[in-house]
Formats: structure tokens, C-alpha cells, sequence
């Protein structure tokens, strides 16, 4: 193996709790581990031991040596030696992924959106505020949108045929090293094709229609960091392929395996590291493992009365280690910040042996930020096991609104004065006008005629009082947090500055209905290829002064090159601000057509999202803004960073992973 060794594990994982007083150790376990520490000569000790040693010295015998709040900075957590490993915490999303997830489209089995016997949209399931309802005007709006017809169905494979997945191909000598680690591993076919792909359109086609030509060969659960290390010190000395596995959301083609792979591809999925290790009151910090998953993350730390506030659309399912492989960036991101904001400490496993730095301090000046070779790094240098990341006490009031401009150019302008007056609120989304059309064809049955009569009269004085044209207005959702005083100091301040650009207050409950299609706009692809429309989603980040242009020339651009590759119908082309910045924003862009007639549609699609990506390029947009780059996008790297930043990213592989043991080519 290159370069020093990994460290061998010597031990289980600490036992799975959740306390102000991280891995604290009382009175004589610290002198104990302080004695363990002096054992060897000091050139020989790891740092963290040295400095425990010493710091014990100062604290013996002193009253503060016998207060918890003393120690837990000061003692390691300790782990179990020779034990069989601790059971990961209960996850939502079960280790068999099967259980409860479709094979071949977005989120949990029990929830799609269907057209019922009297053709009325559905959305099933009882597991979103949608599941259960009815959409009468979903049907309507794809028929005279998208061309599309009830009477073209598409039925896709209803289970995966296992004869059609590619054989597994594994070393005896390495699975009987494997064995030996006890470490849980499959290689199941349903686990295999699982693991083999992300959620881009071309992917989910494919599984639709036919299969993968390559798939990991064998799956593999670490249940800690020293799993890791065992795992990564086996596929060096048996030359394999690893492809890490958080949460099977990347739109990036990041988890596709390159095809002319011969190694052996483990697909190494931490989704059994899922355990908070602990939680820091005073500095407001917790350390958790790196395969726990967004809602499950939010759900632990709210038992105790904390959150991350960190909350990107695919937080269900994406994981905390993607979101540090991706930079990821959530909706509420202006309070909490973007995923670069609240990391303080990362571990990482690489073929070198394990990167971290030495304290979990707020800031440091040690050259270059290892963590910014961390972030982003999409799974081409090693393994992130554990993160320290910040948490908020769970704020104590929230609440929704939102603002109808009378058209996208006045609701961008507010924005723009928003960020400049630094006062956005958790999340502020503005959606042009084709947008507002689809979001009010996913609005449910009015239940109440008086409802409905409320639903009319607001119309009525938004466009025939008020002369807001419905084929311009756009509308911008608005969540508060916080202390309820400021909350509502808050809003009154975004609503005034508001006004100021022609904005109207529309209420509440259009606010909360926006946030709460953010979970189940996913699963509305699955139905779309049912009747032969295909749709993706793409987004970047752009200066202020650029965001107006940005924006038409992006979606003119996918209409004149539908045109100009046979689509035979008028492509739905729609795009939102999303997230707001001093000097920009990130625009996120939804696009979608009808291909009956055309014989090759991913070829045309991907044509299409080519030629949009580099309409975005050329007017200033960035490559990425929180989607990453993968496999999907990596021909505009060099463009992105220059040849010279494309050259120390390669430096920097070299060095960390020489034999390509991460060799799932993403980025580079």
C-alpha cells in the first residue's frame, strides 16, 4: 500500500449516546488514559495522546479535574476492544433500500403521483401533506403544456429482472480477508443495481428500459471509521475500485461506474454510521457520522432540542457526507449558511491513511483549508467517516409568507435590495410566471366552496384590481425563524422593501404550500416518462447584474434547440431564484418535453441540457452551484478553474490516491 499505513483498527465504535459532555470519561479513566498515553517514548505518541498526557498533569488534583464540563475536551472516546460492533442507530431509510425504496424512480414505493380511474391526478401514500389528495388541474396543465395524453402510456418494468444484471466479480483472496474483518457485505444483485447509480434522467431511463453495463460488484456496511480504515487497507493491497454510497441522491452521474473498470468496484455505503456521537451545549457543536441521513439527522438532534438548519430538497435521503463531498447548500442557508459554513472538523479516510486536522476550532491560519480539498471532492479521494458540524437550538417561532411581483424583473430587483440590506430571510424563492402556472396545477381539491370563494376573490383583486397580468406575475415564498418579536420585525422589513417594487402580500398559506412541494416535486419525473415526457433539473449560481439575462437566454435557448431536434412539442422550460447572496444568486432551472416521435430521447436530451449548460457558461453562470460536478459535467472543469487549478486538483489526487483506489473518475 502507498505511502504510511493506515493505523489498524484495534476496536468497536463508543456506544451510541447522545450527551452534552462529549465522550467524557470521569476522574480515573482520564489518569488511566493518561498513563496509557506516557507508555511509549513521546516521539512515538499520536499528537492527541501527547497532549492529554500533559493537560492531565495540569488538571490532576484540582477541582475542575472532578467537573465534566473539564474533561470533555480532553478525553478521547473510547472504544471497545475485540467487541463485536455497537447496532447503528434505526434509520428511516433501512439497510436493504429495497425494503421501502423504488428501484427504478425517486423516494419511497408507497408515494407517486397517478391519474385515478376518473383520470384525476393523485398524489398516494401517507407520508408528505400532499399524499391522499386529489389534483384536478394537474391533467389539464400537462395536456395543454407538454402535448401529453392519457391515452400514451408508457408502462415501465414493474421489478428488476436479476438475469439482466451484469455478474458479480470478486477476488476469493480479498473476500476471505473481508470475512476475517467481519464486516457486513452483499453481493446480491438488488443491492448491487441499488448502488449503481444516482438520480439523473439518463439513469433512471436507463433502469426503466433495460440495465446498467457495469454495477458495483459487492456492496460493503462499515459500521464506524475503523471499518473504514479496514476496508481502505484491503482495496490497496488488492488493487480495487471504491465508489463511497451516502444517500443515492447525486444528479452529477457521480455514482455511475465507469464502464472499462476491470477492478473489482466496491461500493462502500456508511449508511450503518449513523450515530450522533455527541453533542456539545457550550460550543454548540455535534460530532456525527458521516453516513446519517438529512431527516434522521434533524429528527436526533431535535430530541435534544437542536438542529443544523441545514436543509437541501433532498435532505429525506442525501446524507451528511455527500453533502460535505458535494458542497451542498440548503434552503435556509441564509441563517445557517451552506454546508462550507458549518463544518468545523472533518475525517477522512484515504489511501495515504486518514486526514483530519488537530483541534475543532472556528478558524485557522495553517495555509490552504484541507477541508476546501475535502469539500467537493465527490468521492475521488477517500472516504469522510465523521464530521463536526454546528448546530442552533431549535428556533422557537417560524413562520410563511410570500410576495407576487408583477413580473420576474421587479421580484429579481427585490431580491437583489434584500441581500443588499442583508436581511433575507431563512429562505426567500422567487418562481417566474411558468413556474406559478405549474405550482398552481399541483394545488389540491378545495375542500370548501367558501375556500374556493377566497381562492377566486384574491385572484380578482390581484389581476382585474390591481392589473397584474396572470401570464407575468411571478411569486416569491418566504420562510421566517427565530425569536417571534424579531420574526415579526422581520417580515415587516421584507415586506416593506417589497412594496416598494410593486410587491403584493399574498399570504401564508401560499408560503407553506410552496415549502411543501419541495419534497414530492421529485417524484412528478416518474409520472412524466409514464406518458412519454422526460424532465430534468439543472442549476448555477450568477452575479446580480447578470441574473435577468442569465435566466431568458437559458430557457430561449432550450426552446430554440428543441426546435431545432425534432420536438415536436413546445418544450416546458421554467427556472427560480433560489438562494441569494451579497454579490449574486443560484438559479435553478426545470425543464421538460414530449418525445413521442423521437427514437433516441436521452441522445436529444442530452443534447439539449449540453447546449443550455453552455448558454449558462457563456453568460456569466457558474458550472455548479450546489449539484457538484461528477462525471456529468467534468468537460467544463478546465473551463470553470483554469487549466493551472485543474492541475493541483490532479497534484493533489496523485499524491492522496496514486493507484486510483477511489476510481469512480468524478471531477477530474
Amino acid at each position: 500500500m502507498p505511502g504510511a499505513p493506515i493505523s489498524a483498527c484495534s476496536a468497536s465504535r463508543p456506544p451510541q449516546r447522545v450527551t452534552s459532555h462529549p465522550a467524557a470519561q470521569h476522574g480515573s479513566a482520564m489518569a488511566a488514559a493518561a498513563e496509557a498515553a506516557a507508555g511509549s517514548g513521546p516521539g512515538s505518541q499520536p499528537p492527541a495522546q501527547r497532549r492529554l498526557r500533559i493537560l492531565s498533569g495540569h488538571l490532576q488534583g484540582s477541582p475542575a479535574s472532578r467537573a465534566p464540563e473539564a474533561e470533555r475536551f480532553l478525553s478521547p472516546s473510547q472504544c471497545r476492544a475485540g467487541g463485536a460492533a455497537e447496532q447503528p442507530v434505526a434509520s428511516t431509510i433501512p439497510k436493504k433500500r429495497q425494503e421501502i425504496l423504488k428501484w427504478n424512480g425517486w423516494g419511497y414505493n408507497d408515494s407517486k403521483f397517478i391519474f385515478n380511474k376518473k383520470g384525476q391526478a393523485e398524489f398516494t401514500g401517507k407520508r408528505y401533506r400532499l399524499s391522499g389528495m386529489v389534483l384536478p388541474v394537474l391533467k389539464e396543465w400537462m395536456e395543454k403544456t407538454l402535448g401529453a395524453s392519457l391515452e400514451h402510456k408508457i408502462t415501465s418494468r414493474a421489478f428488476l429482472n436479476t438475469s439482466d444484471v451484469p455478474p458479480s466479480i470478486v477476488n476469493e483472496e480479498f473476500l476471505q480477508d473481508l470475512r476475517a474483518t467481519k464486516i457486513s457485505y452483499s453481493q446480491e444483485a438488488e443491492d448491487r443495481v441499488f448502488r449503481a447509480h444516482g438520480h439523473c434522467l439518463h439513469e433512471i431511463f436507463v433502469l426503466r428500459e433495460g440495465m446498467f453495463k457495469r454495477i458495483p460488484d459487492i456492496v460493503i456496511w462499515p459500521g464506524c471509521h475503523d471499518d473504514v480504515v479496514k476496508i481502505v487497507e484491503l482495496a490497496c493491497k488488492h488493487n480495487l475500485c471504491i465508489i463511497p454510497f451516502g444517500g443515492g441522491t447525486s444528479v452529477s452521474s457521480a455514482l455511475e461506474c465507469p464502464a472499462d473498470e476491470r477492478r473489482t468496484i466496491v461500493s462502500l455505503d456508511t449508511s450503518q454510521m449513523n450515530q450522533i456521537l455527541w453533542i456539545d451545549e457550550k460550543n454548540l457543536t455535534a460530532h456525527i457520522e458521516a453516513g446519517i441521513i438529512g431527516q434522521d439527522l434533524e429528527r436526533q438532534l431535535g430530541e435534544s432540542g437542536y438542529c443544523t438548519g441545514h436543509e437541501p430538497d433532498s435532505m429525506e435521503f442525501s446524507s451528511l457526507g455527500g453533502w460535505v463531498a458535494t458542497r451542498a447548500s440548503g434552503m435556509k442557508k441564509n441563517i445557517y449558511g451552506n454546508i462550507e459554513d458549518l463544518v468545523v472538523h472533518i475525517k477522512m479516510v484515504t489511501p495515504r491513511g486518514v486526514i483530519e486536522k488537530s483541534c475543532q476550532v472556528p478558524r485557522m491560519s495553517t495555509g490552504p483549508d484541507i477541508h476546501h480539498f475535502i469539500m467537493g471532492s465527490e468521492g475521488t479521494l477517500g472516504v469522510v467517516t465523521e464530521v463536526t458540524i454546528k448546530i442552533r437550538p431549535i428556533p422557537e417561532y417560524q413562520k410563511y409568507g410570500s410576495v407576487v411581483f408583477p413580473n420576474f424583473e421587479r421580484g429579481v430587483a427585490c431580491l437583489r435590495e434584500i441581500a443588499k440590506q442583508r436581511c433575507a430571510p431563512a429562505s426567500i424563492r422567487l418562481v417566474d410566471n411558468a413556474q406559478f402556472q405549474f405550482g398552481h396545477a399541483l394545488k389540491p381539491q378545495v375542500a370548501s366552496i367558501f375556500t374556493s370563494f377566497l381562492d377566486g376573490l384574491k385572484k380578482f383583486y390581484i389581476t382585474k384590481f390591481k392589473g397584474f397580468d396572470p401570464n407575468e406575475l411571478c411569486v416569491a415564498t418566504l420562510l421566517f425563524e427565530g425569536d417571534r418579536e424579531k420574526v415579526l420585525q422581520h417580515e415587516k422589513q421584507v415586506y416593506d422593501i417589497a412594496a416598494k417594487f410593486g410587491g403584493l402580500a399574498a399570504g401564508e398559506d401560499n408560503g407553506q404550500r410552496g415549502y411543501m412541494l419541495t419534497f414530492v416535486i421529485a417524484y412528478l419525473r416518474d409520472l412524466g416518462l409514464d406518458y412519454y415526457v422526460i424532465g430534468e433539473s439543472f442549476e448555477t449560481s450568477v452575479p446580480w447584474d447578470r441574473v435577468i439575462d442569465l435566466c431568458r437566454n437559458v430557457k430561449e435557448r432550450i426552446v430554440r434547440e428543441c426546435k431545432e431536434k425534432g420536438v415536436q412539442f413546445a418544450p416546458f422550460s421554467t427556472c427560480r431564484v433560489t438562494q441569494t447572496y451579497d454579490a449574486g444568486a443560484c438559479v435553478y432551472f426545470y425543464f421538460a418535453f414530449n418525445y413521442r416521435g423521437i427514437s433516441d430521447p436521452i441522445h436529444v436530451y442530452e443534447q439539449i441540457e449540453t447546449a443550455a449548460r453552455e448558454e449558462i457558461l457563456a453568460n456569466g453562470g457558474s458550472l455548479s452551484h450546489h449539484h457538484g460536478v461528477g462525471k456529468l459535467r467534468k468537460q467544463w472543469m478546465k473551463e470553470s478553474i483554469s487549466d493551472v487549478g485543474l492541475g493541483m486538483l490532479k497534484s493533489v489526487k496523485e499524491y492522496v490516491d496514486p493507484n486510483n483506489i477511489f476510481g469512480n473518475r468524478n471531477l477530474l
